[in-house]
């Protein structure tokens, strides 16, 4: 796509000569492309960057020397594979491109974008009128872009040419709609004639072209950089996998590790051989990212459809991780059969995965035997113990009544039943608010620590997913950045949530140009396109102030909720030390190299003959006073006092000081000397 066939760095480049222009281009870039990069415009009407060349309209016909040879060729398909010359203004150019655009005005001579390429290059209409003569200002001139688009951007195939010759056509099956349009609207982005029409009555859109034009500049995205970061239409989520892995952010083994050798038979790879691929999710009409996947004619080896043919909505990469590298489970048929179960059940796949992790971990330190979990052998790596444990909490028996209950419970019933430590289990049992953590390992970046800890919903990332800006990118340096993100990302997520919006186009393909724009504002032609989205559907003009004002009201009424169901204060806000450290001799020695290294440059602490527990207290001493500074500079740019407490000055600035509001707030900010 794109106008090049393969890969630029890892194909030979070509020296073309256009127009007197040099320029070097990967072999097999197309001559169009190879035009544009020398700063030479060919015009054409049937090509577009979002889908393969076709060469149907023929007015980029361009003169071409090739050893000495000179013939004509169509610049929009023709593959550079060896050193030519182009002419793209020649007198035999010039004459065929007129010869084409005539032809054009005498079937389409109304046609804008005929019309203006025809004055252009001096083309006429002929003498004789053509047989099937449309006048229309929109016509179809069979430029095929939409049959392209619907097929490779849409992955549909729903419209398509019927006829030969003369009588050729753009037609739906049959001539009638087809149920299974997804009214997508790309068909009717791509035409260059407005042929094609969209209907809007129904959600009734001030601009209804307005929404389509950010829609399909979201569409062109997926269809060119989709394959290329993130593989959400083949794979979905899953595609994240290997890439946790590599970045030491898979959770593995109730997240006491990041990665795994066992991990590529769960990558992406082996997700694309079960799963049914092109078919759209349907959550969104017209929404290409098909992230969601299924898989099809699965058999379950236990369980009540054992036996059966089913259908997994799945795998995403929270149900890979969480039900298998986290659980030390690494059979995708395991995986597969608990993501299956688990939405039979009713059963959150991570909060599951999670859950399991925890109570495997306290199966290996001792603190469970197979007595108390009346007979399941609960180690990583059990796939079979896991899915009697998920079948036994469906029906409400066993050691799954226990399990059932989530971490926060279960670390209470351990230490008061099985003898289980308190602070080992509030160190590894990975929760706060009462919600079990989401899958990614949060230990070496202190933004997401933030993220996961302060979310007014529990640990999960839909307000503040900031591993790879914090971690890995180094966009987040200082406390006050940290902050900064935390208080941006959340507003948007929650945006989103008073929308009925995916955050996916947000951030999960990222614009080629997007690294000239300044971090938070992470994707700013997406932002742009949800303002524009907005003023579309309502007719009121919003900026990025008014969208983030919009969500800090809801965000700070969440927050007084919390705080009215007693977990909104400063100490709700604190994870377990696992998310933000080694817990045990075992995790610390694993990563050794990197924490001794961490103890020398950030503690100022010299780890050389001291003994591992010795270093894991130091090291701990260090992270949680970086939490805690981490929570000061959040809740000072959020506008609340040291305990976490919305201060009624910022109540009134957002206009929610309600007094039902301010009369939770006020006891509280009385007890800090605040109110």
């Amino acid at each position: 796509m794109s106008g090049t066939t393969t890969s630029p760095d890892k194909v030979p480049a070509v020296e073309v000569e256009i127009d007197g222009h040099k320029v070097e281009v990967p072999e097999g870039t197309t001559l169009l492309a190879a035009a544009r990069k020398a700063g030479v415009r060919i015009p054409t009407l049937c090509s577009h960057p979002a889908v393969e060349p076709y060469g149907a309209c023929r007015v980029c016909i361009t003169e071409i020397e090739v050893r000495g040879r000179k013939r004509l060729v169509t610049a929009c398909n023709y593959p550079v594979r060896e050193p030519l010359k182009a002419f793209t203004e020649s007198d035999e150019t010039r004459q065929q491109r007129r010869g084409v655009l005539s032809l054009m005005l005498a079937r389409w001579p109304n046609v804008p974008a005929v019309r203006v390429l025809a004055e252009k290059h001096g083309a006429k209409p002929p003498a004789y009128r053509h047989p099937l003569r449309n006048e229309a200002t929109d016509a179809c001139i069979l430029c095929g872009l939409c049959v392209r688009a619907c097929s490779e951007m849409a992955w549909e195939d729903i419209i398509a040419f019927a006829g030969r010759g003369a009588g050729r056509r753009v037609m739906m099956p049959f001539g009638e709609p087809s149920e299974r349009c997804t009214g997508c609207g790309t068909c009717a982005y791509i035409c260059p004639t407005g042929a094609i029409k969209v209907h809007d009555e129904q959600n009734r859109p001030v601009d209804p072209a307005r929404i389509r034009k950010y829609g399909f500049r979201l569409t062109q995205e997926m269809t060119l950089l989709d394959d290329q970061q993130c593989q959400m239409r083949r794979v979905g989520t899953a595609h994240l996998v290997e890439i946790m892995d590599a970045y030491d952010l898979l959770p593995t083994h109730n997240y006491k590790f990041g990665k795994h050798p066992d991990t590529p038979k769960i990558a992406s790879h082996v997700w694309k051989t079960f799963v049914r691929q092109n078919v759209p999710d349907g959550c969104w009409a017209g929404c290409q990212m098909s992230c969601a996947k299924a898989v099809e004619d699965f058999v379950p080896r236990t369980g009540p459809y054992q036996g059966q043919k089913v259908l997994v909505d799945g795998p995403e990469y929270e149900t890979v991780a969480g039900c298998g590298s986290n659980i030390g489970v690494f059979d995708p048929h395991d995986i597969l059969e608990i993501n299956f179960y688990c939405d039979t059940y009713g059963i959150d796949t991570i909060s599951f995965g999670t859950a399991t992790a925890f109570a495997m971990e306290c199966f290996e330190a001792g603190i469970l035997d197979t007595e108390k979990t009346g007979g399941l052998e609960l180690r990583f790596g059990n796939g079979t113990a896991a899915l009697e444990l998920l079948h036994q909490m469906s029906r409400g028996e066993g050691f799954g009544v226990i399990v059932g209950q989530g971490v926060a419970e279960m670390k209470r019933i351990f230490a008061e039943k099985f003898g289980g430590d308190p602070a080992f289990l509030r160190d590894i049992g990975m929760e706060v608010k009462g919600l079990e953590y989401s899958e990614y390992v949060s230990k070496e970046s202190l933004a997401q620590q933030g993220g996961y800890a302060m979310a007014l919903k529990g640990p999960q990332h839909d307000e503040a997913w900031l591993i790879f800006m914090d971690m890995v990118n180094k966009q987040l340096p200082t406390f006050e950045k940290k902050a900064e993100a935390l208080h941006y990302f959340p507003m948007w997520r929650t945006w989103f949530g008073l929308m009925g919006l995916c955050k996916l186009p947000w951030n999960d393909v990222e614009p080629e140009d997007n690294a000239k724009y300044p971090e938070p504002n992470k994707v700013p032609g997406h932002v742009e396109g949800y303002i524009n989205f907005w003023a579309g559907m309502t007719g009121q003009e919003v900026t990025i102030d008014d969208i983030i004002r919009m969500s800090e009201r809801v965000y700070n009424f969440q927050r007084v909720f919390n705080l009215r169901m007693g977990k909104g204060t400063r100490e709700w806000d604190r994870g377990p030390y696992r998310a933000m450290g080694p817990v045990t001799v075992e995790e610390y020695e694993s990563r050794a190299e990197r924490y001794d290294k961490q103890l020398r440059e950030l503690v100022g602490y010299d780890p050389a003959g001291k003994s591992t527990p010795e270093k894991l207290a130091a090291l701990r001493k260090y992270r949680e006073e970086q939490y805690e500074g981490l929570l000061d500079a959040v809740y000072k740019r959020r506008g609340w006092t040291r305990n976490g407490i919305p201060t009624i000055e910022t109540l009134r600035n957002l206009g929610i000081d309600y007094p039902w509001v301010v009369e939770v707030v006020r006891p509280w900010l009385e007890k800090e000397g605040a109110a």
